[in-house]
């Protein structure tokens, strides 16, 4: 059976909204300001708004380039796939390879521009954990928009133009991974059970994709507490663009989150954690982002055969 590119990203985003922290009606209700936000903009304002937010919630998982209707047969992926794994993929197809998509976790093009968008997910997720709505949206706007404003100078289509020229569509997956990699990784470590923090690093060198970071070097690792500690609350901290501020470790804190265990920390969140006394566990940022993006993988096989061809980071593990 034949896949299209449409089916792919529609396979993407729903797969993500099933792995979302926030429930359904939480969803429609993003859903629907995207569609009021639309509906009161003038006829000459509306060709600047993007209507696939009418409904995918994420704003950073796109078609960045390709007819939705064309047929993949395989597709090469990656963590950044950017202009040097564009040419990687015509090399490669040069040599045989059946390639007809160049399929991103972090996200290029529109999906790049817009990243902080999807950040504004993160009060729900500190709300989750017994974070005041009011105080999570006020902390999480300033730190949206900051990082707008410093991606805003990037190139954003740079790899999109080396594909169009080459002849490959383009797609971006990225929140539907990391809320994908969010859930199964909490899953996880709540079902090991585990005593103390080595326990949590443990657990979570039992997952092929940090069993095989760590044999590479940058597997999961403490950054902050004492090994030998209980973990407590342990909450996995995966997904919503990228980093929140610090000051939303003093509220986690508070509400009774003993353990964080993310992708990647800066050294100003370790520091303000080492204050707060809150423990820290870094699972790794490239071998996060692949469990994510195998899971969709996973979901995407089951719509019908197409080749995969992993590189960038990306090393395949099949889950069904």
């Amino acid at each position: 059976m034949s896949v299209k590119l449409k089916d792919i990203y529609r396979i993407a985003v729903e797969h993500g909204m099933r792995q979302d922290k926030r429930d359904q009606s939480e969803l429609d209700r993003v859903l629907a300001n995207a569609r009021k936000a639309y509906d009161k903009l003038d006829e000459s304002e509306k060709e600047f708004f993007d209507t696939e937010k009418l409904t995918n919630p994420y704003a950073d998982t796109r078609i960045c380039l390709g007819d939705p209707e064309m047929e993949i047969r395989g597709l090469i992926t990656g963590i950044d796939m950017e202009a040097a794994e564009v040419l990687l993929a015509d090399r490669l197809r040069e040599k045989g390879a059946v390639i007809d998509l160049v399929f991103a976790h972090h996200p290029e093009g529109p999906g790049f521009a817009n990243l902080h968008e999807v950040m504004l997910m993160q009060a729900d997720l500190w709300a989750d954990q017994g974070v005041g709505i009011g105080a999570a949206d006020a902390l999480i706007g300033p730190r949206a928009q900051e990082v707008r404003r410093r991606i805003m100078p990037a190139n954003h289509y740079r790899a999109i133009d080396a594909a169009r020229l080459l002849d490959f569509a383009s797609m971006s997956c990225h929140t539907p991974a990391d809320n994908s990699v969010n859930a199964f990784v909490q899953a996880h470590i709540e079902a090991a059970e585990p005593e103390t923090l080595d326990d949590v690093v443990k657990a979570l060198r039992e997952i092929p994709e940090y069993k095989d970071a760590a044999k590479k070097g940058y597997g999961p690792i403490l950054i902050q507490g004492s090994g030998s500690n209980r973990p407590g609350r342990m909450v996995v901290d995966m997904t919503g663009g990228t980093e929140g501020p610090t000051d939303a470790l003093d509220r986690l804190s508070a509400a009774g989150v003993g353990t964080l265990v993310g992708m990647h920390y800066s050294e100003e969140h370790r520091k303000r954690a080492e204050k707060l006394k809150l423990n820290l566990i870094i699972a790794g940022h490239i071998s996060s982002d692949v469990i994510g993006m195998n899971l969709i993988l996973d979901e995407i096989e089951k719509a019908g055969d197409i080749e995969i061809v992993c590189t960038s980071g990306m090393v395949r593990v099949k889950r069904s």
